[in-house]
């Protein structure tokens, strides 16, 4: 009696990748992506997954950085409190801090300002065998940069380059960017947790009765909440025309964190998967070398014993 063929771990990830998933084709509204999502998991089930894909991660990074041919980057895009930071410490702990680096991108430097608005992002890329993570990234330059005009008037473009179609000329130049490094074996992964207002609310005032994190709170933060239709409008924007099926979005829902972990987790796992990582193999050479430096260190161990007595 023949075994059914096992599922691969895309297939059994999948509830919580396909349904979060947008590669450009069809119609992409934000209102229809629920912010609440909990799938068919209760937060106990959501950590033993959790658990399950970090265990996955350090192998498949393991491999990776000893492989030294794909490269993975990952991008957070959100909303001020919707868990960014909280949801790399918990996907990526564990994982050999030699082959990951995180880039978090604030407000750009005057030695940035003289670059075109990619440079900053080109050069943090992560080299081949590594995981490089952009909290925040190269889309804040057509999200902040157009919510609020006077910063983008910092970036001394000449004027007759800043007209009504420099937003869709930026959507292009990130897409063509996100296609040579695909090309080039970069793994983009792309995630934008989708929270709403009423859940960032009750992280505020969360924030506001913790002293542990009342440093994270500013008051730039409600005068950016105050915009939050504006930014609304400018995120499905960015989604809509930079959803590729070389580099898709996943719309994660963030009202809880669990669950958003569990989804950013999956894509992760589910996405090394494909990239059949392994261990190099020794060549014939090295393998006869492993022979005779086996055969000395196996003497070398006998001649001390034999000292010793």
């Amino acid at each position: 009696m023949s075994k059914k063929p096992s599922k691969s771990l895309a297939q059994e990830l999948d509830r919580y990748i396909t349904p979060f998933r947008y590669d450009g084709s069809g119609k992409f509204h934000l209102k229809d992506h629920k912010t609440d999502e909990k799938g068919d998991l209760d937060k106990e089930k959501a950590q033993a997954i959790l658990d399950a894909n970090k265990k996955r991660l350090i192998g498949f990074q393991e491999k990776l950085y000893a492989q030294d041919r794909w490269s993975l980057l990952i991008v957070f895009q959100a909303m001020d409190a919707a868990g960014k930071d909280s949801a790399i410490k918990a996907i990526f702990e564990g994982i050999n801090p030699q082959g990951c680096e995180v880039t978090a991108f604030k407000a750009p430097s005057s030695k940035e300002l003289d670059h075109d608005f990619l440079w900053r992002h080109a050069v943090a890329l992560p080299e081949r065998g590594h995981i490089g993570i952009f909290n925040r990234s190269h889309y804040e330059e057509c999200l902040v940069t157009r919510v609020h005009p006077e910063i983008l008037a910092k970036e001394k473009l000449p004027p007759r380059l800043v007209t009504k179609n420099i937003w869709k000329e930026r959507f292009e130049d990130i897409s063509s960017f996100e296609r040579y490094l695909c090309r080039n074996g970069t793994v983009v992964l792309k995630f934008f947790l989708n929270l709403s207002k009423e859940e960032q609310r009750e992280r505020f005032l969360a924030r506001l009765d913790d002293p542990a994190k009342q440093w994270k709170f500013s008051m730039d933060d409600i005068r950016e909440r105050a915009l939050w239709p504006r930014y609304q409008a400018v995120y499905q924007d960015i989604v809509r025309h930079t959803a590729t099926s070389h580099a898709p979005w996943y719309v994660v829902p963030a009202d809880h964190k669990w669950f958003a972990r569990v989804v950013i987790g999956s894509v992760i796992n589910a996405e090394l998967e494909k990239l059949d990582l392994r261990f190099p193999r020794a060549d014939k050479a090295s393998l006869e070398e492993f022979k005779q430096v086996r055969k000395a260190l196996e003497k070398e161990g006998t001649g001390g014993k034999r000292q010793a007595k």
